[in-house]
């Protein structure tokens, strides 16, 4: 049987694995990191074209000089939606299929020669990010990032049956699971009959996904938390006139990764400024043009994913972030955390009874859940599965592996069916 290569290009990380011709699987690692962080930067050294890096070299690159640098995050968030086709960095047009495929060209560099002879399969959500999606442009975009680093030929599959088939490789006997996996964008679910035999008969009985997950829940924190120490909730006048909101619209992009760099508009970056002169709080807008300016994103989110991590283990955690002057130090409570998230969590458990409507069977016949993605740490949504399905029947593991070393898993047990 022929290698055969998984690849998971994530929303926050991208993990690559491989399953060997003797049947092992193993994780193909840049350095001892079996993740790799989707993310690009580019900056100038001088008055040449722009220098470009991805993963760890670029947040490097972009933390040794924020200021001029270009940060590039949450490719993937972007793939199904219809208004996003390029965007300029240091005056040179990018399609998005582009910058995926430098950053798919630098996550694969060191594997090449594992990648000579293989089969390939990367992942898909159930449902892509963002409101009005197009499924359809999503997946070809996707592939067109896959070709553009030079794998034209590529099987793609849904990222929570992946999971599912990692998970079955330690069942005894046959079962139907249900697969939750959470990842920074999306969280997808999916309901398999996994039956014995070599190889393993699969059977999709059902799916279903949700554009949100623990980047949302990072953004419920910057938008309780962060955002009113730089204006939100506050006011401006016009004209000496009466009182009105300052936009609530900039604390909403402010507070999500992948829209942050369209706040270094210029001419977003003048009406915040212009709307500073009559606000009843001039410094704390200030205090988010400079922010932005001085690309101070990444270590807030940093910040703030590390406080959410936090809270899935204790009562109560720190948000501690500091950048020039602005200092802030604010302790947040779990039962206040989840309550910012409610609505997200409403919309996750919709989306696992969608997927066991899908699939036309009731909890009582799920045998297995496998939870995986680090979004299924919060206790909050792994009590979304335990009232469903009770404690004994929950397994995670994997958190971050699990779906590229099932997607290699899937590109060989294809094989074996096409002999």
């Amino acid at each position: 049987m022929r290698p055969a290569i998984g690849i998971d290009f994530g929303t926050t990380n991208s993990v690559v694995a491989m399953r060997r011709a003797d049947g092992s699987l193993r994780t193909l690692r840049h350095a001892t990191d079996d993740v790799f962080r989707s993310v690009l930067c580019f900056w100038r050294d001088g008055p040449g074209p722009a220098r470009h890096a991805a993963g760890p070299a670029a947040i490097e690159a972009h933390l040794a000089d924020p200021i001029d640098s270009r940060l590039i995050m949450s490719m993937k968030s972007y793939l199904a939606q219809q208004s996003f086709t390029e965007t300029r960095v240091f005056g040179r047009t990018h399609t998005l299929e582009a910058l995926v495929g430098l950053f798919l060209g630098a996550l694969l560099e060191p594997f090449r020669d594992d990648l000579d002879g293989a089969g390939v399969t990367v992942g898909r959500p159930v449902r892509f990010v963002g409101q009005g999606q197009d499924e359809g442009l999503g997946e070809r975009r996707l592939r067109a990032g896959f070709a553009a680093a030079g794998l034209g030929a590529v099987r793609v599959a849904l990222e929570p049956a992946a999971a599912g088939h990692r998970f079955a490789r330690g069942l005894d006997a046959a079962a139907v699971v249900l697969v939750a996996d959470f990842g920074g964008g999306t969280s997808d679910f999916s309901v398999l009959r996994f039956d014995r035999g070599s190889p393993r008969r699969v059977v999709a009985l059902g799916h279903a996904g949700v554009g949100i997950a623990g980047d949302a829940f990072d953004a419920r924190i910057i938008d309780r938390v962060v955002a009113p120490c730089l204006g939100k909730g506050t006011g401006y006048s016009v004209m000496g006139g009466e009182m009105l909101p300052v936009p609530p619209a900039w604390f909403t992009s402010f507070a999500r990764w992948n829209r942050l760099s369209m706040m270094r508009a210029p001419r977003m970056l003048r009406d915040i400024a212009e709307v500073a002169r009559t606000a009843e709080h001039p410094e704390r807008l200030h205090w988010l043009i400079r922010l932005v300016e001085e690309e101070a994103g990444y270590a807030l989110y940093r910040a703030v994913s590390g406080v959410k991590a936090a809270l899935s283990v204790a009562d109560c955690a720190v948000l501690d972030f500091r950048h020039g002057g602005f200092a802030l130090a604010e302790e947040i409570d779990r039962a206040a955390f989840e309550g910012w998230i409610a609505p997200d969590l409403a919309r996750i458990a919709g989306a696992v009874d969608a997927a066991l409507a899908d699939a036309a069977i009731a909890p009582a016949a799920v045998d297995r859940v496998f939870l995986t993605g680090g979004t299924s740490f919060v206790p909050a949504v792994r009590r979304i599965f335990e009232d469903r399905f009770g404690a004994a029947r929950i397994d995670a593991g994997g958190e971050f592996v699990s779906v590229a070393e099932g997607l290699a898993l899937m590109d060989a047990e294809a094989d074996a069916r096409a002999a």
